[in-house]
């Protein structure tokens, strides 16, 4: 069961949710990027390089070992998704900022993602691991469930809108039960390693959550002294597409272990998400 959940129906699954991120997008979120380019640089800038750089601090701070620290780094690979989007509308942020970054970063990262993988698999597994992630097969896979989706997903907003405004909300629903369907599948295949994985993984996981969220916070509020848009980059960075990460880690690395820290870490961003719109609703902007 659990290896037909991640060899088939995880797929499936993650290319339904990117042509739901697809039915978001136009092409003017990509215009947008140059007509106001501070917020996205530093949104892009807090995504792909604070965050990862944060995962490795953290990993070192707690001493995390091979799967626990290969899955935490991954998951920080891994880019935002329409749960940002939806998180930056409750906030009351730069909804426009937010998918600018939804929509580029995920097209940047099937680029990215397999060679830091593969660095972060040699060096915080080291010489002992079998593991070895196929980077060809891991581009090919992220191309085909991400970024052809996604454009999919434009090319049906474009020519019936309707039907892209009424299926968007679903999918959007369909991916936290999709995220929700893993974990809970994860858990049972790890038996009773589970919470001695959770044990270390949890409080790394929220420690870079926490952090990266306060990081792009505070930075979006010195550097470009906007509320809304220090909002959007808070979310963009402590968001992230965890599905993508347990593709990786269970459907291509085929590791319940590695799925730990990704799965720990897509249960306490909801939280940490959420008390943060409350807390923005109540805000001034």
């Amino acid at each position: 069961m659990f290896s037909m959940l991640t060899q088939i129906g995880l797929p499936i699954a993650l290319i339904l949710i990117m042509t739901g991120v697809g039915l978001s997008l136009r092409p003017a979120d990509f215009s947008r990027v140059f007509a106001a380019p501070k917020g996205f640089l530093l949104g892009a800038f807090a995504q792909l390089i604070i965050l990862p750089i944060s995962a490795i601090a953290v990993i070192a701070l707690f001493n995390l070992q091979a799967e626990l620290a290969i899955g935490l780094f991954i998951l920080a690979l891994c880019p935002g998704g329409t749960t940002s989007n939806l998180y930056s509308y409750l906030s009351k942020a730069d909804v426009g900022l937010s998918v600018s970054l939804t929509a580029v970063v995920g097209f940047i990262t099937p680029f990215t993602l397999p060679l830091l993988a593969a660095w972060a698999i040699s060096f915080y597994g080291g010489v002992e691991t079998n593991v070895q992630l196929p980077i060809v097969r891991t581009w090919l896979t992220l191309i085909i469930v991400s970024v052809l989706p996604v454009l999919a997903g434009m090319l049906l907003r474009a020519k019936w809108p309707a039907f892209a405004k009424t299926v968007e909300p679903a999918i959007s629903k369909f991916s936290i039960m999709v995220l929700m369907l893993l974990i809970i599948s994860i858990a049972a295949n790890l038996g009773d390693d589970l919470w001695r994985y959770i044990a270390k993984a949890g409080p790394a996981a929220l420690l870079l959550n926490l952090v990266t969220m306060l990081m792009g916070y505070f930075l979006g509020k010195t550097l470009l002294g906007q509320e809304r848009q220090a909002r959007t980059i808070c979310l963009e960075v402590g968001l992230q597409n965890g599905t993508l990460a347990l593709l990786i880690t269970t459907g291509i690395l085929q590791s319940s272990a590695m799925s730990i820290a990704p799965s720990v870490y897509s249960l306490l961003m909801f939280v940490s998400a959420t008390l943060f719109a409350l807390w923005a609703r109540r805000s001034a902007v």
